[in-house]
């Protein structure tokens, strides 16, 4: 008799963990709160309270490198995707593989807790409700693809005068479409992909645009100097074997030289604050947005009044209209009881990033809460690929009271400064995809392809 295994959340991480349990003869059923999946691809015009891109979004990885390993784009699709072909992609890996028979639609997960018997069976209670009605069932294991960006973080608590303006507040997930700003001056505060491209999409109808940003951030182009796509040559073996040889401070000057050869940032306010770890965005237009005045760039956030927003180096700009954050979003566990959900929380207490240390069977697994530098798509299905196995009894982790104990060895060096902390680092794409394909036993032996023909 097939396994049964649960699968919470129908975006990519789930349509890849769906896919990889039938490839496994186990029998999945997926749980998707909304009526259609996709997740945050699923362009949606009403705000739901769920994470949706907003319309004139493109993807920031090459389509050559943002697949499913065996279901690759059209050759009529552009490199680089909207919102809308992306998701046009997605419905034809559903139909393509008929997944969509598996998933369980307006159904949402209420709790997810281990059986009596749990120590013996790695069975889970799960249950769900579907139009005010409740339902129990019995699964061999759980998969979560809810993703990292469910909840808005809105640090509210870091501006003291914030509640005295009198303007629109609003979080980037609320923002679709840039109509209801016409005319406005919009400040959006943290400058990630998301505030690159909300602030160039309002540049061209709100009066004025000011970008706030506390670390600055390096610009990106989707083009590469030779004019393939930039992560094509960006995310390469060699680079990551050269972050493990050199120095950091020596790969951040080499890395300083280079992204200040398109344009030098600190004339544009986007250069990186001292002490602060470099990180990037994709963006092909916010340099000529700032050029041309139509977006302004600001130093950290202070304070507000009721119509104005102070800043750090001491400018201040009226007539605010509207402050948007941009400042990311937290990921968490409802369904989940203590201490359950804390472990799952903490990075270091989940082995590759997928299985919770703390559990004596490995029956569950936590797909795409990472950071990465490279394609999510490629990374979850990757992901899904190991959880399947072992859930099979295919592959085998290490038992979980060794787990825990190198867990919490490393927890208490950090707390004590001897190691640093970096769960909140972007992972190595190159050297997290090896470790998985490892695990999986599918990693080729790289040095053998060089001397193999490529025809």
């Amino acid at each position: 008799m097939a396994k049964r295994v649960a699968v919470i959340g129908a975006g990519v991480s789930g349509l890849s963990s769906i896919k990889c349990c039938l490839d496994e003869d186990l029998e999945p059923t997926c749980f998707e709160r909304s009526n259609d999946f996709g997740g945050l691809w699923k362009f949606s015009e009403t705000k739901d309270g769920m994470t949706r891109v907003y319309r004139s979004l493109l993807t920031n990885v090459c389509k050559e490198m943002s697949c499913y390993s065996d279901f690759p784009y059209n050759e009529d699709y552009p490199n680089f995707m909207s919102q809308e072909k992306f998701w046009n992609y997605l419905q034809e890996f559903v139909e393509h593989f008929g997944l969509l028979k598996y998933i369980q639609f307006k159904t949402t997960v209420c709790s997810v807790t281990k059986r009596p018997d749990f120590s013996e069976t790695g069975q889970w209670d799960v249950v769900t409700e579907t139009e005010g009605k409740q339902d129990r069932a019995v699964f061999d294991a759980v998969m979560v693809c809810t993703g990292r960006f469910l909840n808005p973080h809105l640090p509210l608590e870091s501006f003291p005068g914030i509640h005295k303006f009198k303007g629109q507040i609003l979080h980037s997930q609320d923002y679709r479409t840039p109509d209801a700003f016409q005319g406005k001056r919009v400040l959006l505060i943290g400058l990630g992909n998301s505030g690159g491209d909300i602030a160039v999409e309002l540049s061209r109808i709100a009066s004025q645009v000011f970008l706030s940003t506390r670390t600055g951030s390096w610009v990106v182009s989707r083009a590469s100097d030779g004019g393939y796509p930039s992560n094509m040559m960006s995310i390469r073996r060699w680079h990551s074997f050269q972050t493990q040889l050199l120095p950091a401070c020596f790969l951040n000057w080499i890395q300083e030289r280079h992204m200040n050869k398109r344009f030098n940032h600190e004339d544009y306010g986007l250069s990186i604050t001292k002490g602060k770890k470099p990180k990037f965005i994709v963006n092909d237009e916010l340099p000529t947005c700032i050029l041309c005045g139509t977006v302004t760039m600001k130093t950290s956030t202070k304070d507000f009044t009721e119509t104005s927003a102070v800043f750090e180096d001491g400018t201040i700009e009226a007539n605010i209209d509207v402050v948007i954050f941009t400042t990311g979003y937290t990921f968490s566990f409802p369904f989940f009881e203590e201490p359950l959900k804390s472990f799952c929380t903490k990075k270091i207490f989940l082995y590759k990033h997928v299985f919770p240390s703390n559990l004596e069977r490995a029956t569950l697994a936590l797909i795409g809460f990472i950071g990465l530098k490279g394609s999510i798509l490629a990374s979850t299905e990757l992901q899904a690929r190991w959880a399947t196995r072992v859930f099979k009894g295919l592959c085998r982790i290490p038992p979980s009271q060794k787990l825990m104990a190198e867990a919490t060895k490393k927890e208490q060096l950090i707390k004590r400064g001897v190691i640093k902390d970096a769960s909140q680092d972007k992972l190595d794409y190159i050297l997290y995809m090896d470790e998985l394909a490892t695990c999986i036993g599918s990693k080729p032996n790289i040095p053998l392809l060089f001397l193999t023909d490529p025809d």
